[in-house]
């Protein structure tokens, strides 16, 4: 793989949408237990909108709909992904990682957002809502429910990551993708492989994100790596409450063969007091399967916001 940065991707991208490159930076700040939280700062004004990952992305998941978009942005890394550090409870759940995204609002933005989440991201940004409704002017949540595992995908995406956390070099880890199916072209996974990936001091290439490590080694005890049923039950119970306790607009973006049924999406509407839902034809990564129609509706949005 070429000797790039974490920006040497945007031209091309850039290109592909027909824009400029903007400017984007990385920013990062010390939370009261230490740890840190990171993420990307697009645009010199500042953010109008902050957008969430979900579980096993990173805050480039955003980039090509950003570029769609064209306005101030802040896309964090949430807690145990990418640049952000891990948590040792590996409590990855919408509201424990609430509070750091609201210290990073308060850090980083200027008034209310649009709060826009992708599946772990859509949980939080909805526990973020319902506690801290000063921070916020609207809630996008994409392709998830409460009840719904924000860590689960394919058998096959699975599998993958309950292999090996560790590689020689980050081409062993493209042909890998490649071969289990994964990152679409081989400019897209080395791509995908570059942003999610770090090298260690040792000199091995590692995974950024935590849950492939706790994949790997519930795959290595064998044990199941997906969230119990009782587990589940409880996320969804606190998931619910905090979906009717938002009382800013709520648009709910449903992936028509993503993980959300048309029956999880009347769920939220009949329970959120100002819910609109639209519908998307593509899987569950809207940000990265059409990027340009999610910014048009993120457009949409921002002009009624």
């Amino acid at each position: 793989m070429p000797d790039v940065d974490e920006f040497s991707f945007l031209p091309a991208q850039a290109a592909a949408v027909g824009v400029d490159v903007p400017s984007v930076e990385r920013v990062s700040l010390a939370l009261p237990d230490g740890r840190t939280l990171s993420g990307l700062r697009w645009g010199e004004e500042p953010p109008r909108v902050t957008l969430l990952h979900g579980a096993g992305l990173n805050a480039h998941t955003w980039d090509t709909t950003l570029l769609h978009l064209g306005e101030p942005a802040l896309a964090l890394d949430l807690p145990g992904h990418g640049d952000s550090s891990w948590r040792e409870d590996a409590a990855y759940v919408g509201r424990v990682l609430a509070p750091d995204v609201a210290i990073a609002l308060e850090a980083w933005t200027h008034g209310p957002q649009v709060v826009v989440g992708h599946s772990l991201g859509g949980l939080t940004a909805a526990a973020l809502a319902a506690s801290r409704p000063d921070l916020i002017d609207e809630v996008v949540i994409v392709d998830i429910t409460p009840g719904i595992d924000p860590s689960a995908g394919p058998a096959q995406l699975r599998a993958f990551f309950a292999g090996p956390t560790d590689w020689a070099t980050r081409d062993e880890l493209v042909e890998k993708a490649l071969s289990f199916g994964l990152g679409g072209s081989r400019p897209a996974a080395e791509r995908g492989v570059f942003l999610n990936t770090r090298v260690r001091a040792d000199g091995r290439v590692e995974w950024k994100h935590h849950f492939a490590h706790l994949a790997a080694a519930a795959a290595a005890a064998g044990t199941d790596t997906g969230t119990p049923d009782a587990v589940r039950a409880v996320l969804a119970s606190s998931g619910w409450d905090d979906i009717q306790a938002v009382r800013a607009p709520l648009l709910f973006v449903r992936a028509d063969h993503g993980f959300v049924t048309a029956e999880d999406a009347d769920e939220l509407v009949r329970r959120a007091a100002n819910a609109r839902v639209r519908v998307v034809p593509t899987a569950h990564n809207v940000q990265e399967e059409d990027p340009a129609g999610l910014a048009a509706l993120l457009r949409d949005t921002l002009s009624a916001a």
